[in-house]
């Protein structure tokens, strides 16, 4: 069972505090953030912002001042004093606003990838539908495992994280049904090209490194997945990735 650091449920219409309400599996969107530090830090947190907002858009839930409502609440629970290592998530429906605090777990290098027959609901956004995942996820240790979303053969993204495949000195990236993550996108802008195509799971041994990347989880080597018999060749790529992620992590500002 996940324990929270900070669970805090805020009407929109005047940010009046209500009991908490995590919205999971409602009609809205999340963005979830990491923030750590002895003077905290938020990893690519205006990118989060502005990516949360182009959501609330796209499911028309988007107000006026409502980006301003949610910078200030998360001011206020957000503490200059404290030091964190947690996933900051800000999720939001047509009535709440959520936030909550939950501590990091670093993925062990020593990781299995299970396969599941299930694909997220319009999974190019971030939204709240994800009661099937976390059923799936309640019954890992998430250090150690998370699932792999497939349909129709294919392979799109984890439970958690978008995933990258190398072969041949090149990287692959499913080509849509997938939500392009933040950290996705910091990786795609340092790397360059990132190759798009359909990853079939029949196809899934030809590749030397299976990576996972996102918020949570910052960059997960997968070393094995069972259902196919597949083990990691190399962990070149990887160490690669978690060079470029770790001096960016040693850029980050401290949160204002």
């Amino acid at each position: 069972m996940v324990t929270h650091l900070l669970k805090k449920s805020y009407q929109r219409k005047d940010l009046k505090e209500v009991t908490f309400q995590d919205l999971w599996d409602d009609n809205g969107v999340f963005t979830t953030m990491w923030i750590f530090g002895d003077t905290p830090k938020i990893l690519f947190f205006k990118k989060h912002i502005k990516n949360l907002a182009r959501s609330l858009k796209a499911y028309q839930l988007s107000k006026p001042d409502l980006e301003k409502n949610i910078l200030n609440l998360l001011r206020i629970n957000i503490k200059k004093d404290k030091k964190y290592n947690h996933l900051l998530r800000v999720a939001v429906n047509n009535r709440i606003i959520s936030i909550s605090l939950r501590k990091r777990i670093r993925p062990k290098l020593k990781f299995n990838l299970k396969l599941v027959n299930y694909k997220r609901i319009k999974p190019e956004f971030k939204n709240l539908k994800y009661q099937v995942i976390l059923k799936y996820l309640s019954r890992l240790d998430t250090t150690t495992s998370d699932i792999g979303l497939c349909d129709y053969r294919k392979i799109f993204e984890s439970g958690t994280s978008n995933i990258l495949f190398k072969k041949n000195n090149k990287i692959f990236s499913p080509i849509n049904k997938i939500y392009k993550g933040i950290t996705f996108k910091f990786f795609e802008n340092k790397l360059g090209k990132i190759i798009k195509k359909d990853i079939l799971i029949k196809s899934l041994n030809e590749y030397d490194e299976i990576i996972l990347i996102g918020s949570g989880k910052g960059v997960a080597s997968v070393s094995i997945i069972n259902d196919i018999k597949w083990k990691r060749k190399s962990l070149k790529f990887y160490k690669i990735l978690l060079k470029l992620y770790k001096t960016e992590v040693n850029k980050c500002s401290i949160y204002k």
